[in-house]
């Protein structure tokens, strides 16, 4: 995410980046859904799920639009400079010799005479992935590129304090929990006892301690290469859900389902719109997703089809939950509520399973979000041509990417807020901010270069400026409802 211009690796089919993207959008956040539906009420959650899933499929094509702008721009760069230098010789030029790099003023040449004099060439084409730290340098001001590394770090602090504290909840749950099959209908406190004089919140944080020292240390390497147990997560995660989704539609097939939820409740509707959010949060990764697929033609329907079918899994995972479980009783942490209750399951591997789940998913996330971190400080602070001493390189970072989410996680455990906060501050400008400025500015700046005729064949289908206008200013209403919400909650405590 730090990097500019990397290797597009491998390449593969669009349906296979379907399938990365649903894996990539369908994580931790899907399993606060459900608390955040009940608490919101079910036809308010369906109708701002469905508004949110829109306008994040809006964003995700202004991403792709501008991902293929700025592979024209680097075309249009290189061919300018091949020109540069056959004039200055008599050596030929080729199409790979010279890389764009950094933030480049609009040319008033029309590119349509390269083309002219180079044969015909789609600029548009997405070849190279170019992450949206480039983007930002290529389309923004340096305030513009500095807000974005700002937004994206923030993001990232509060992906890894959601990960510290997910994961040693759910061993306090599995350690700490009543599983005499009777614990679904009694509700916990922190204070109450887990192993003799120690408390669950103690055992919480032991928990938080162990995962510190075991995964920790990964911030201060570069051990990103994590693809069998990504494979292996993934198949884990995909069991737990289908699990989940079978069981509680056979509890209220039976007629046995508790749930009771309300058609409404705006007082839920704050936190609902953070953990949506966050749970459809993919456009920071979509130059890694889009960029290796062999064939492009169809990305825009392939997108609108992968959104249409991940928008009808969050609501069939947060309706059967809302419906088979008392709201009430509800955990932050989803798969927690098959772990106390044999009345929805009454195996008890399957229930170790469920409860341990999230520890053995998110245990491999943290180290590749913490690296990415790391780098992302490493970025804003750049200089060219500078570089940093071993102590700042190797402690210093590392240390202000580990420290600040584990000390979050060590105050608090409130997963529903630690997502909806997250999703509602440094999640809008990721998903709604960021994309709009980029495809606005993108456009601006490519005009004058290629020409009001050229056609980008990967432009979104809001391709009229009212649509930007329209995601800033629902941007901006969101950021102050949310803000309103906090501030008038904190004041009648």
């Amino acid at each position: 995410m730090a990097g500019g211009i990397t290797e597009t690796g491998e390449p593969y089919s669009a349906f296979v980046g379907l399938v990365y993207m649903f894996n990539l959008i369908v994580g931790t956040g899907a399993l606060t859904m459900p608390k955040a539906f009940a608490t919101a009420g079910w036809v308010v959650s369906l109708a701002l799920i469905s508004f949110l899933g829109f306008m994040s499929y809006m964003t995700t094509t202004f991403v792709i639009e501008a991902m293929a702008a700025a592979n024209a721009q680097l075309r249009w760069k290189r061919r300018e400079q091949e020109e540069i230098d056959d004039s200055d010789s008599t050596s030929e030029y080729s199409d790979d010799d010279v890389m764009g790099r950094g933030r480049s003023e609009p040319e008033t040449k029309p590119i349509l005479s390269v083309q002219r004099s180079g044969g015909h060439v789609d600029h548009f084409d997405i070849v190279e992935r170019v992450e949206m730290g480039q983007m930002a340098s290529m389309f923004f001001n340096k305030v513009g590129v500095n807000m974005f590394y700002i937004c994206i770090i923030v993001y990232l602090y509060g992906d890894l304090a959601i990960y510290a504290a997910a994961v040693p909840i759910s061993l306090m749950e599995v350690a700490c929990g009543n599983h005499s099959c009777s614990a679904g209908s009694v509700k916990y406190n922190d204070t109450d006892p887990c192993w003799g004089s120690v408390t669950r919140k103690d055992a919480y944080r032991v928990f938080l301690s162990v995962f510190t020292v075991l995964l920790g240390p990964f911030t201060f390497f570069n051990a990103q290469k994590t693809k069998y147990l990504q494979i292996l997560t993934s198949f884990m995660r995909w069991i737990a859900f289908t699990m989940m989704i079978i069981l509680a539609l056979i509890r209220i097939g039976k007629g046995t389902g508790e749930g009771r939820p309300p058609v409404a409740s705006l007082s839920g509707i704050p936190n609902l719109f953070g953990v949506c959010v966050y749970s459809f949060m993919c456009q920071h990764s979509l130059p890694s997703l889009v960029t290796p697929i062999s064939d492009k033609k169809r990305v825009g329907t392939l997108v609108l089809a992968d959104y249409i079918l991940i928008l009808g899994f969050y609501v069939l995972l947060s309706f059967t939950a809302i419906f088979c479980f008392n709201g009430s009783f509800l955990h932050d942490m989803y798969t927690l509520n098959f772990t106390d209750n044999c009345d929805v399951l009454d195996i008890p591997v399957l229930r170790y399973f469920l409860g341990l789940f999230p520890v053995f998913t998110i245990s491999t996330n943290f180290p590749i979000i913490a690296v990415t971190l790391r780098n992302n400080w490493k970025t804003l602070f750049h200089r060219d041509g500078g570089t940093y001493p071993w102590v700042v390189d190797r402690v210093v970072f590392p240390l202000i990417t580990l420290v600040p989410p584990i000390l979050v996680a060590f105050c608090t455990h409130n997963l529903e807020s630690l997502v909806g906060i997250t999703g509602s501050y440094a999640g809008t400008g990721i998903q709604y901010i960021i994309p709009a400025f980029l495809v606005y500015y993108a456009r601006r700046h490519l005009e004058p270069v290629m020409g009001r005729d050229a056609i980008n064949k990967h432009q979104s289908p809001f391709r009229h400026a009212f649509w930007v206008w329209f995601v800033l200013l629902w941007a901006a209403f969101c950021l102050m409802f949310v803000t309103a919400n906090i501030i008038l909650t904190d004041t009648r405590k």
